[in-house]
């Protein structure tokens, strides 16, 4: 392969780019060669997704993998939390899934994890690995590798109902896969568990052609929403593309926020499992270690990005850790996260309260507010950064992730995304009226710049 540039994929925690003018298979190939390079000796499994070029990349990857020598087995089509349990399961040298997560038609990528389901981001292998490529420099090999097919998806769902232990009420749930990986989980999960579910779109479509598969965007779960107060459900799981984040609306058709999902759960296990500790990112509602610490549990606060929480799960040997973006993460599945095992975690305390999950959420949504991620397109990230840090001087400031200013009664954190050409702004106050006049100040700096 010739020499290329790869900056413009190569992310903080994983790689992803337009396909295929960015991520074709000759780039995919070089990966493969390059990862089999730097993971040590073993197995190493490959998963992808739906989109219309996942295919050709794994093949590619897989190819570049097999010609350095390693042995390799091909899951086929997966949820992305399933490449990290085949790995952890089945003790492998490390994982690739090809997928763009939740990013729109016309991108894709690849998640990597390595031996022990650690992660590999750009601190901790990825610019290795880059570097490889872009010098043309592999190992000298005798004898390629060979490939062998496995499907693990029941294994998988089974894993993650034994996780949560028995869900025994067969409660209606409504579950949108936007035609998304999670699709796959479906039929299993329906053996193994009493739920009655009422799915939308389920079918694999790389076009998404129903709503994008970032359910993030409050827009995108609309259908749902809908279904679940017209069918009067218990509630609605909305899954991304890749399957790996779960969203959740409340019998009333509420989208709830990550946050509350996050501290829900954390309160439900620190009340099995008391004094444990618990990892959130920066951006999170406060709520999240609020509700950490007032059940005696040890709050623990990050960077955002799974493979710097990951990481530090290892390090804090928490039990569990949450992000703002539908990332929860568990140290009983080899400290990776998983959209289906929070989702079934939000079952299991429908099951264990008999309330419904309007009234279970009602104590933890009027403590804050807070405005959705906004997004800003700049070409100047980190001097508007130190724009911000000079406005807000006189704030308690921090540089965790991007800036992070403190009040007594409101912060933001702004910080260049990892993944899209924004400067991401996220903002909580005690009130609406603090949050509006101070969402209103910020983009008034970041918009007349």
């Amino acid at each position: 392969m010739k020499k290329v540039t790869l900056d413009n994929i190569f992310k903080a925690y994983d790689i992803r780019g337009l396909s295929p003018q960015e991520l074709n298979p000759p780039v995919a190939r070089a990966i493969g060669k390059a990862f089999a390079d730097f993971v040590p000796a073993g197995t190493i499994a490959v998963g992808r997704d739906m989109r219309k070029d996942s295919n050709k990349l794994a093949e590619a990857f897989i190819a570049g993998l097999v010609e350095q020598g390693r042995e390799v087995i091909d899951l086929g089509l997966i949820t992305s939390d399933m490449i990290y349990f085949a790995v952890g399961k089945l003790e492998l040298a490390g994982g690739a899934m090809i997928t763009a997560s939740h990013n729109p038609k016309g991108y894709d990528g690849i998640k990597l994890t390595g031996k022990g389901v650690v992660p590999i981001g750009i601190d901790s292998g990825l610019l290795k690995i880059e570097q490889s490529i872009e010098s043309d420099d592999y190992k000298k090999v005798i004898k390629t590798g060979n490939i062998t097919q496995k499907n693990i998806t029941q294994d998988w769902v089974r894993h993650d109902v034994e996780i949560v232990k028995t869900i025994k009420t067969p409660l209606p749930v409504g579950i949108d896969t936007g035609n998304g990986m999670a699709g796959i989980v479906l039929p299993y999960l329906e053996n193994l568990t009493p739920l009655k579910i009422t799915s939308l779109y389920k079918e694999l479509d790389g076009n998404f052609p129903n709503h994008p598969a970032n359910p993030l965007e409050i827009e995108n779960t609309k259908a749902l929403r809908k279904l679940v107060v017209k069918e009067k459900l218990a509630c609605g799981i909305a899954f991304d593309g890749d399957g790996d984040r779960a969203f959740i609306i409340d019998n009333r058709g509420e989208l709830i926020s990550a946050s509350i999902i996050g501290a829900l759960i954390a309160k439900f296990l620190l009340e099995q499992n008391p004094g444990e500790t618990i990892l959130y990112n920066l951006i999170c509602s406060d709520i999240v270690p609020a509700t950490i610490e007032s059940f005696g549990g040890r709050s623990v606060r990050t960077r955002v990005g799974h493979s710097f929480i990951k990481e530090e799960m290892r390090k804090q040997d928490a039990i569990f850790a949450c992000e703002h973006s539908g990332h929860f993460y568990f140290r009983d599945n080899y400290n990776a996260d998983s959209g289906l095992i929070a989702a079934l975690w939000v079952l299991k305390i429908l099951c264990s309260t008999g309330k419904e999950l309007s009234e279970i959420v009602a104590p933890f949504k009027n403590m804050f507010a807070n405005s959705p991620e906004l997004n800003f397109e700049l070409k100047n990230k980190e001097e508007m950064l130190k724009v911000l840090e000079r406005r807000y001087a006189d704030g308690d400031q921090d540089h965790l992730d991007g800036l992070t200013v403190r009040y007594q009664d409101w912060w933001f954190n702004a910080r260049p995304s990892n993944t899209e050409p924004f400067l991401r702004v996220n903002i909580e106050a005690k009130d609406e009226a603090i949050l509006k006049t101070k969402t209103r100040d910020i983009k008034k700096i970041l918009k007349t710049k």
